[in-house]
């Protein structure tokens, strides 16, 4: 069972806005995560190699955000609320307990604009919401006319092979599971794109990966897709370089020494690799016709 938890603050102001997610606002009506994915960069020793065994639910979450966004809304400081920055809103949790829709009731009564990230199907249930959303969120004046809708919605996958889905995102729907829920989405008219991140080095940025990932997401007609290559943090047993470590050595061991010998002194892939990568995804990108970006 989740811990129960109250808390002083919900609503996090940026400094500036997020050039990739948009966010000015962020929300998280929970910590931890039951999802599980072993390159999660919210991992640690606080949180324990199994992250759905520290999750916790913010019981008084629902108050706090409502006194929060009323005095935004009071100044007229409008901007796009992103949930969630560290936890996914549409955990098995939320089947329960209900503050991810609680939430998007108080941000529709305020008016404010929301982008959600989630590997989660459990937003279907929410469609009501999100269209209301959609026609009634006020944008900040800068977005008018580069940002069509107040809804935006990104599903985040680093693979579409539901066996690598498997081993690397253990509590995650399928990754199949998440593409119907996509088309869906995109059937319901919202914004939708994707969060290609992070793909995972020699197993899903192959040369043959890429290309099925990016021509999926084409024939699906998604708006945009937000491609970003690994970081891996820590030493500890609980930390997610370890923990990926740990998998390459069980279901990929001739890739462990590369894995050892790239990750081993640092947290991300050497500069050729990352530069390549993104020539890559430039490529991919202009071949497919598709934005890089949510903004047009």
């Amino acid at each position: 069972m989740p811990r129960e938890v109250e808390v002083k603050s919900v609503l996090n102001k940026s400094k500036r806005r997020d050039s990739w997610f948009l966010s000015e606002y962020t929300i998280n009506p929970y910590s931890g995560c039951g999802f599980n994915c072993l390159y999660c960069y919210i991992r640690g020793s606080k949180y324990g190699s199994n992250l759905e065994q520290s999750l916790s639910v913010k019981t008084n979450f629902i108050e706090i955000l409502e006194r929060q966004l009323y005095n935004r809304a009071k100044k007229g400081e409008y901007g796009i609320i992103v949930l969630a920055s560290a936890t996914d809103p549409y955990l098995k949790i939320e089947k329960d307990y209900k503050l991810t829709r609680q939430a998007l009731e108080v941000i529709l009564n305020y008016r404010f604009p929301v982008h959600i990230l989630t590997k989660g199907t459990l937003i279907e249930r929410d469609f009501d919401l999100l269209h209301k959303i959609d026609q009634t969120a006020i944008l900040p004046e800068d977005l008018k006319g580069r940002l069509k809708q107040g809804t935006i919605i990104s599903y985040s996958f680093s693979t579409l092979d539901d066996n690598v889905g498997e081993i690397f995102e253990k509590g995650t729907p399928l990754p199949y599971q998440r593409l119907k829920t996509l088309q869906l989405t995109l059937k319901k008219g919202f914004q939708t794109g994707v969060s290609l991140m992070p793909l995972i080095p020699w197993i899903s940025d192959t040369t043959e990966s890429p290309e099925h990932l990016f021509s999926t997401f084409k024939a699906v007609g998604v708006d945009y897709v937000l491609p970003a290559s690994i970081t891996l943090f820590g030493n500890s047993k609980s930390d997610s370089k370890t923990l990926m470590y740990n998998a390459i050595q069980k279901y990929y061991p001739h890739l462990a020494p590369k894995y050892e010998r790239y990750f081993q002194d640092g947290t991300e892939m050497p500069g050729y690799y990352t530069k390549a990568l993104h020539q890559k995804f430039k490529s991919l990108l202009k071949v497919y016709r598709l934005r890089g970006s949510i903004l047009e």
